[in-house]
């Protein structure tokens, strides 16, 4: 048994199965969940859930933070106590996607007591997180980063990527290639059904060229077969490609495609489909071209 003990907070889509990943390595894991049968259900795995977020923290070596965005990281893990219910000495791992300004407020609440804090969000989706093939990036000291190196090859793959901040910032230049590149696969498998071609077989042609990407094999896949069974809801999409283009104005720059990308996933979470995994953008596109083709 791992004698480090492990507190994860938030047990959603990709925060289960890390969490359920950890215990079967051996470490001691205790995690909490807003929706409480979320953080039930991975008692069978060796998770023990806890009545609230402050009970899971206390005495726990090591916070994993999964919650859903910048500001539900803040109001849980400053206003409700979670930094505060943290020992000295412990470290916070924000692995949620968040804003850059979030990642160093809460760097600094933590060193105001005395806490390390990495903002190391991934990519992967569901399927990275079952698997533990995950992408890390981690923002912070790079000998935290080090200390948890262990932890991590459980969950995936780190990088250090620079200073508290850093690893939400490389996040954010993640969500802006998967998105423009989930909306560049969608545009092509609409274009292949117009003009009379098989979209299954487009995408087994292009696969191995210089099309092919894990997103046009996983995200191509779902919009070939219309399984569009979220992995990453679209409305996250929208959070991530959103908070981007917030920075990127605060910089001064423009970014002309991302822009684009961002509107096409704002209509569609407009027209209600923003639970849908964000592969189920081509039905925007459908939309937007008279429904030309049911699925593509």
């Amino acid at each position: 048994m791992n004698t480090t003990t492990i507190a994860v907070i938030g047990t959603g889509i990709m925060g289960a199965p890390m969490a359920g990943r950890l215990a079967e390595a051996g470490y001691t894991v205790t995690a909490w969940n807003r929706t409480s049968d979320k953080a039930s259900a991975l008692h069978a795995r060796g998770v023990v859930p806890a009545n609230g977020a402050v009970d899971a923290v206390a005495g726990a070596d090591v916070v994993i933070c999964m919650l859903s965005s910048g500001p539900v990281c803040e109001t849980v893990l400053i206003d409700d106590g979670v930094i505060a219910a943290m020992r000295p000495g412990s470290i916070l791992a924000v692995m949620s996607s968040i804003p850059v300004e979030t990642a160093i407020v809460l760097a600094k609440a933590c060193g105001d007591r005395g806490i390390a804090c990495l903002d190391a969000p991934v990519s992967g989706g569901e399927k990275g997180a079952r698997d533990g093939t995950l992408a890390i990036m981690a923002g912070g000291d790079e000998a935290i980063v080090d200390r948890l190196r262990p932890l991590f090859s459980c969950l995936g793959r780190v990088t250090h990527v620079g200073p508290s901040g850093s690893g939400a910032l490389t996040k954010l230049a993640n969500q802006l290639i998967v998105a423009s590149t989930i909306c560049a696969v969608a545009e092509a498998l609409t274009l292949a059904r117009s003009g009379g071609a098989d979209p299954a077989r487009v995408r087994e042609a292009l696969l191995g060229g210089f099309a092919d990407s894990t997103v046009f094999r996983q995200h191509g896949l779902r919009m070939v077969e219309g399984n569009f069974t979220p992995g990453g809801p679209a409305k996250y999409q929208v959070k991530d490609t959103s908070t981007a283009l917030g920075f990127a104005r605060s910089r001064g720059l423009t970014l002309p495609v991302s822009e684009e990308v961002d509107r096409l996933f704002e209509a569609m979470v407009d027209h209600g489909d923003g639970e849908l995994d964000h592969s189920g953008v081509i039905l925007e596109l459908q939309r937007m071209n008279a429904g030309g083709g049911s699925s593509a």
